[in-house]
């Protein structure tokens, strides 16, 4: 099963399984490789890795998988979206602070999405969301919190921004700023 999901996936996907793999196996990070579509090396964009696992835990708690780490930028910080991925993709699999460093053990078993965004469009009203088509990014002076859109679990714009702002470290409470976005994932 595993194996037939790797073959359909896109390049964004497969250089973000590459990098995680190359990394996780020989503590090494990879060059850009040469033969990826014309866009990842010109156009820049923030990027979300986002890596679950499909393991006993997951299907014990009704799930088909459980996050395993998510890192990404809400914009472009690198050269190019290649580079965006790679640096991202290893965040993902061994710095994200909620969870242990991935281990060679549980390669076969991962999934990963890379998601890139789109230009974050200031919102007056929560109204204007959709937790389908758009993420969300909630800023209370220097603390800010993103949620991407369509997550298994996040049903309601209510639940969408709860989220963001615990992310974040704001109060339920307290009032943020609203940024909506639209993302092209790749999964």
């Amino acid at each position: 099963m595993m194996a037939i999901q790797k073959t359909e996936e896109d390049a964004y996907v497969k250089l973000a399984r590459c990098t995680i793999e190359t990394y996780v196996r020989t503590g090494r990070q990879i060059d850009i490789p040469d033969d990826l579509p014309s866009e990842m090396y010109a156009d820049r964009a923030g990027v979300f890795v986002s890596i679950k696992i499909k393991d006993q835990t997951a299907l014990e708690s009704g799930q088909t998988a459980r996050l395993r780490g998510c890192i990404g930028t809400i914009q472009a910080v690198r050269s190019c979206i290649a580079q965006e991925i790679i640096e991202n993709a290893i965040s993902a699999a061994v710095k994200d602070p909620r969870f242990a460093p991935i281990t060679p053990q549980e390669l076969d078993s991962l999934t990963i999405s890379v998601d890139v965004l789109g230009d974050m469009e200031p919102i007056h009203s929560s109204e204007q969301l959709d937790v389908r088509r758009y993420g969300v990014v909630v800023t209370n002076g220097y603390r800010r919190g993103l949620l991407l859109p369509n997550l298994e679990g996040v049903d309601t714009v209510e639940d969408q921004i709860a989220i963001a702002k615990q992310k974040a470290g704001i109060g339920w409470q307290e009032d943020a700023t609203l940024e909506r976005f639209e993302v092209i994932r790749h999964n």
